[in-house]
């Protein structure tokens, strides 16, 4: 039995050639003695001995025609593009990837937002810029508010983390969920409070038709005036230019955006150049060849054995 490995790698480029190469590698070592199937196979015979497809957003219509497919395992940990597929193969268990480094680099990175936030940080920066010297009043961790939309297994964790920074920490999630030092908020009230509430949001929400466009302009005008956005989940939850009119009037103080409906976010854009606005390059937190053949590996182990299927995506909610 082969694996298929197949992604949104532009092949007919070094760069894209290099990417599934290093994927390649470590997936290799982590699976040795494995077949391995680099595209999309033509010969039905070579299409009858794939067992498992191991995928990076791979071209609609990749994993067609594959009769013994017993495994969609995704390399990344959004599944929402691949959801979209229209010809995904239904009844084939599909796992979504939690890679410990890259929760580890998410931490770090939401961290990093709330502190800048919290301290005034991104205000001193530019005061720099202008030769300014201005210090920030400098507020106790416990006296900020976070909220921090999405509680599973990432979401949970950077609330936990901040929590243990002595941050006031809320957790906002569809269906009720608990996290020691967190408390937890559900439903449509439960939202409304956080957010009246929080000087920070952090989205971790996943993709789904629920929350696209989730931050519209009713959502940010129920924001505490002056709160800021750390967005670190998908571009498609915010409505851009209800977010900018947002920023422009102060409502929004501050945002601190690393995904976009566009990506690489077009020069023109006037997230670039808004004094409010800090952009990163969709680098939050990367995942990590290394560790996440190791969580590839142990699904294929698991598959062979007939034991459970780590985080396995329920395709009726869309993760």
């Amino acid at each position: 039995m082969a694996i298929l490995l197949c992604g949104a790698w532009a092949l007919d480029q070094p760069e894209g050639r290099a990417e599934q190469q290093r994927w390649l590698q470590a997936l290799q070592q982590a699976l040795p003695g494995e077949d391995w199937v680099l595209q999309a196979p033509e010969d039905p015979a070579q299409a009858a001995a794939i067992e498992i497809a191991v995928v990076a957003n791979p071209p609609p219509g990749s994993l067609q025609g594959l009769p013994r497919l017993a495994l969609i395992q995704s390399l990344w940990a959004g599944v929402d593009r691949l959801m979209q597929d229209l010809t995904l193969p239904a009844g084939i268990p599909l796992c979504r990837m939690v890679d410990p480094a890259m929760n580890e680099a998410m931490v770090q990175t939401a961290l990093w937002a709330t502190l800048a936030l919290h301290r005034g940080f991104f205000q001193c920066q530019q005061q720099q810029c202008a030769a300014q010297w201005r210090q920030p009043p400098q507020l106790r961790a416990a006296e900020w508010q976070v909220l921090v939309l999405g509680q599973g297994e990432l979401g949970g964790r950077v609330a936990r983390s901040l929590a243990g920074l002595g941050y006031a920490v809320s957790g906002w999630s569809r269906r009720p969920r608990t996290h020691e030092g967190v408390q937890g908020l559900h439903g449509e009230d439960g939202l409304a409070r956080g957010l009246a509430a929080a000087d920070t949001v952090i989205n971790l929400l996943p993709l789904t038709d629920e929350t696209r466009g989730f931050f519209d302009a009713r959502r940010l005008d129920a924001f505490k005036r002056g709160a800021s956005l750390i967005n670190l989940a998908r571009g498609a939850h915010v409505d851009e230019q209800a977010l900018l009119a947002a920023l422009d009037t102060g409502h929004v103080g501050h945002a601190v955006l690393d995904v976009f409906r566009h990506e690489p976010l077009p020069a023109p854009h006037p997230f670039w150049s808004h004094p409010r606005v800090t952009v990163l390059p969709h680098t939050a937190a990367q995942t990590d060849p290394r560790s996440a053949a190791e969580v590839v590996a142990s699904n294929v182990r698991a598959l062979r054995s007939g034991t459970t299927l780590q985080h396995r995506v329920e395709r009726s909610q869309g993760y």
